[in-house]
């Protein structure tokens, strides 16, 4: 077990011990399957997770191609700052901790989409079984978050406002992470967490595309025999990893990118466009305004001029 993944128990077991779940105010329901932990308002979710979960794991069955043998326990905590203890972001909406078959999930986040707790739970679920599936050490952490994004649909487990895309960003400023180096970003925080969980989505993507589901299923199973991820890549799809990451980056061109910005931010542009031509409308109108008034003024200067002359 990884030292993240000992601390991350230790601390979760000291903020909820098992043996004081009652004085903790948490609850416990379970079936032959999975266990349920859960802080008392909170019943009526727990169940809905007994629920779900037998119709999780077989969607995980069909995606893997595989199912081990284990019983999570998930654990359902009602507010963010309890949550966080464990998590130690504000990003972090839920996690999953191998070792100990364990899942925490911040339900104060599960108030609809993206963060459902459907979905919530097959991407954390997907973890544990591709540890159970594969030997920690051959698992790069951008390959299994790439995996439990594919199967969920591109959902992760962190909060981002979705109006910016920090991976354009990275390739427009030729700042993208290499995939040596991937794993290590997830260790950061703010915008290089994000990003890593971008690049990770978009390399499984790109391989879904250009290999087919297919090609994903082949990788896995070379890993779970216990290859590491670049025998399982040439033995696969006959293509060695650095030479996939050229074809990854080149399918992510500068003039793609800014296309993708234009596309992300074109109701903002269509408003600045719109207040501009606003304002432009305003002054031409004020404009005519005072153009007419100055007519008027001549025409009843001229008027006046007039009568004086009939006047003498």
């Amino acid at each position: 077990m990884s030292l993240r993944r000992i601390l991350l128990s230790a601390l979760f077991l000291c903020a909820l011990p098992l043996p004081a779940a009652a004085d903790a105010g948490m609850l416990t329901v379970g079936d032959a399957q999975a266990t349920v932990r859960f802080d008392a308002p909170l019943q009526t979710a727990a169940m809905e997770v007994l629920r779900i979960y037998p119709a999780v794991r077989s969607e995980l069955l069909v995606d893997l191609g595989w199912e081990t043998s284990f019983k999570p326990e998930i654990v359902l905590v009602k507010d963010h700052a309890s949550f966080k203890k464990v998590s130690g972001s504000d990003l972090v909406t839920a996690l999953a901790i191998p070792g100990e078959d364990l899942i925490v999930i911040d339900y104060s986040k599960m108030g609809g989409h993206p963060f459902t707790l459907e979905v919530t739970l097959k991407h954390e679920l997907c973890h544990l079984e591709l540890h159970h599936g594969i030997s920690d050490g051959g698992l790069p952490r951008w390959f299994n978050e790439g995996i439990c994004q594919w199967v969920t649909g591109g959902f992760d487990e962190i909060i981002s406002d979705g109006s910016r895309s920090g991976l354009r960003e990275a390739v427009l400023s030729k700042r993208l992470v290499s995939i040596d180096g991937l794993s290590s970003a997830f260790r950061s925080d703010g915008k290089g967490l994000l990003l890593a969980y971008e690049e990770s989505r978009s390399i499984i993507n790109f391989i879904k595309r250009k290999f087919g589901v297919e090609g994903l299923r082949k990788i896995l199973e070379q890993m779970r025999s216990g290859r590491d991820l670049e025998s399982a890549f040439r033995n696969s799809l006959a293509i060695p990893l650095d030479e996939l990451e050229e074809q990854w980056r080149a399918s992510l061109s500068p003039g793609n990118a800014w296309l993708f910005y234009l596309r992300d931010n074109l109701y903002e542009m269509l408003f600045v466009a719109a207040a501009l031509l606003t304002i432009c409308g305003f002054f031409r109108v004020l404009k005519k305004k005072r153009e007419y008034k100055d007519d008027e003024d001549e025409g009843e200067g001229g008027e006046g001029e007039e009568e004086d002359r009939e006047g003498d």
